[in-house]
């Protein structure tokens, strides 16, 4: 062979080398896939703002989010059609009660006297004042077993009233306003973004139920399988890391949250602008279940102990 050949040669070994390693050298971390859904609520504004900033992914996570209706049905789901699903702690607790095998994993939104999302509205003119009026009432809820019309029941018996006395009926809630401006009800259960528009219509306030459960208290929260979780701390580590990357991106840049609230909850510009934003906490402990444990207990919700520690799956 010739010296040139054998030149020729090495380099084109070297390059078919080269050709081997670099590609293997370039290559990101695969992410983790995670199926996750969302309410059309502020309250769930964090997920949608780390999924639209691209924060899910610098923390290892490749999200989709569907849009479900129903909050209450999503306890069934981890594990199945969902990998880490929204709930609030009435789910989470009536879930496990009733022999679900899920855990809380995450928090979201925290309802505090100081930053308020939920409200009883009613009309400006049905003599309604507070609770006590509500005796022989049709009031509306988003469902019987939701958060807040578990808050509101409590809320009726810390003030003396006989939660029987009052009559619920389940209505979603894009169509309370309209319900209640006809005076087919007497007071509507709502959480923003549908407070604002209902109060800057006319109608008043008689209170949030939820501060009768606990001020502050965790209103929103993440579950998943429990053996699930438990197999994945790293996982809920990103996903704890990207919900509170995403609540501090919230707080420094406004504007663009505001776009991505609207562009989840499809509400006019106008409306997005002056929505209260809640507060969030992506650390979920078992202290935010206990006033909730002891709420579903004396509703008779809840017939058996329930051990708060047992419903959260700690990553540190």
């Amino acid at each position: 062979m010739s010296p040139t050949s054998s030149i020729t040669s090495l380099l084109g070994a070297l390059a078919a080398s080269a050709m081997l390693v670099l590609p293997v050298a370039a290559q990101a971390p695969a992410k983790t896939p995670i199926r996750s859904a969302y309410i059309p609520a502020a309250t769930w504004l964090p997920a949608w703002v780390a999924k639209d900033t691209g924060i899910f992914e610098r923390h290892g996570l490749d999200v989709s989010l569907a849009v479900i209706q129903n909050i209450g049905l999503l306890p069934a789901t981890v594990g199945k059609q969902f990998d880490i699903a929204p709930a609030t702690p009435p789910d989470l607790v009536n879930a496990a009660a009733k022999g679900l095998n899920v855990v809380g994993v995450a928090g979201g939104w925290v309802e505090s006297g100081a930053r308020r999302s939920v409200e009883i509205v009613v009309r400006k003119d049905s003599g309604i004042k507070g609770p006590q009026d509500l005796r022989g009432k049709l009031v509306a809820a988003v469902a019987l077993g939701s958060l807040i019309h578990v808050s509101t029941l409590y809320w009726l018996k810390q003030n003396g009233v006989d939660p029987n006395s009052v009559r619920a009926v389940e209505v979603p809630f894009p169509n309370m306003p309209d319900q209640l401006k006809a005076s087919r009800l007497d007071a509507v259960e709502v959480i923003e973004p549908f407070v604002t528009p209902l109060l800057a219509a006319g109608n008043v306030s008689i209170g949030d139920p939820i501060l009768s459960v606990a001020d502050p208290t965790h209103g929103t929260m993440w579950i998943a399988d429990a053996d699930w979780a438990r197999a994945h701390p790293d996982v809920l580590k990103a996903w704890i890391a990207s919900l509170t990357e995403a609540a501090a991106f919230i707080k420094t840049d406004p504007e663009t949250s505001r776009a991505i609230l609207g562009k989840y909850t499809r509400l006019p510009e106008p409306v997005v602008k002056t929505i209260p934003i809640p507060e969030y906490n992506a650390v979920l402990e078992p202290k935010s279940l206990e006033p909730w444990i002891k709420v579903l207990t004396e509703l008779g919700q809840v017939t058996k102990p329930m051990d708060a520690a047992a419903l959260v799956v700690k990553t540190q």
